[in-house]
């Protein structure tokens, strides 16, 4: 295939974990095949007149931590002078998020292939998609309410999961117990005092076991690690301590896939990491998911290898 150029609007390239971040694996697989690699931030997104349009940086990538990358050019571009961008934003998803999913739009009739599409990641919020597919999730209540949510954690005796809806990488999560007596002030805490909906969900006691993230490609399963809790955390949650450990789908899990890949083609969302945990859907994570680099690790694989494989085969059929 002839080469292409492949965009990616992302958190700054200095800050990356090189060993870690899954954007990072991707942009070098990316350039070992022979395409141009371009980054952008998202405060350097605009639109100029007629298309949307950045200060992106064609940058060379390599692992060495602290000496990852080189810039080779930088100047102001359209975005349709990306035949492909990647949408790999960190959560949260904030106001200034959604306005660069709504500016990378602007392209007319050249916009980029889009993974994932922008229209899908607004629709799929992270901590809500999956209630889609509610018999696959533990019992879980949506409110800002604070009886509907003291009564939630009141009737759940092995333990409840307390967390923001706009969250992520494992940041304020909370477990707590009937008659905690932090129960009133945390409720007010993570409700900004009843202004805030947050997410209540039955605790899970497999979690202890770890939190296992799916990495699906277009709709398939791609592998999966285990993220075990420390001893003194609830979370799995790699940014937040947890380990990687080697393991396998079960069927139950390749179920969980099967239901869900109707609605994630249907929108566009070609990379995806869903959480499970025993055998209940958690989360189905859309803008930055992450996890290749420890399957790839773990199983000795290639898993940016699959993305790069749907890149192609998208911009080949733009």
């Amino acid at each position: 295939m002839a080469a292409l150029t492949l965009g990616f609007l992302m958190d700054p390239l200095e800050t990356v974990r090189v060993d870690h971040d899954s954007t990072f694996a991707v942009m070098l697989e990316a350039q070992r095949r022979g395409h141009q690699v371009r980054y952008f931030e998202q405060p350097w997104l605009r639109f100029g007149g007629s298309c949307a349009e950045a200060r992106m940086r064609t940058v060379s990538v390599r692992r060495e931590p602290g000496n990852h990358f080189d810039v080779l050019d930088e100047q102001v571009r359209p975005v349709s002078s990306l035949d492909v961008l990647f949408m790999r934003k960190d959560p949260p998803v904030d106001a200034d998020f959604i306005l660069a999913t709504q500016l990378v739009e602007l392209c007319g009739d050249k916009a980029p292939v889009f993974i994932n599409e922008p229209t899908g990641i607004r629709d799929a919020n992270e901590k809500l998609f999956g209630l889609r597919f509610a018999d696959l999730m533990p019992e879980t209540l949506i409110s800002r309410e604070l009886p509907a949510l003291s009564r939630f954690v009141s009737n759940h005796p092995q333990g409840t999961i307390l967390k923001p809806v706009e969250g992520f990488g494992g940041q304020g999560i909370v477990f707590l117990q009937p008659g905690d007596r932090n129960l009133r002030s945390l409720l007010e805490v993570l409700t900004l005092g009843g202004k805030k909906a947050i997410v209540a969900q039955a605790y899970l006691p497999e979690s202890r076991q770890g939190d296992k993230r799916i990495i699906v490609v277009d709709g398939e399963p791609c592998g999966a690690v285990l993220r075990v809790p420390s001893q003194d955390d609830h979370r799995g949650n790699m940014a937040a301590g947890g380990t990687p450990v080697k393991t396998a789908l079960t069927k139950r899990e390749l179920e969980i896939c099967a239901r869900l890949k109707p609605s994630l083609q249907e929108r566009g969302l070609y990379f995806v990491g869903i959480d499970v945990i025993g055998d209940w859907l958690t989360e189905v994570n859309v803008t930055s998911p992450t996890g290749i680099a420890e399957i790839d690790k773990l199983d000795n694989t290639n898993v940016a290898a699959r993305i790069i494989d749907v890149a192609e085969r998208l911009a080949g059929s733009r």
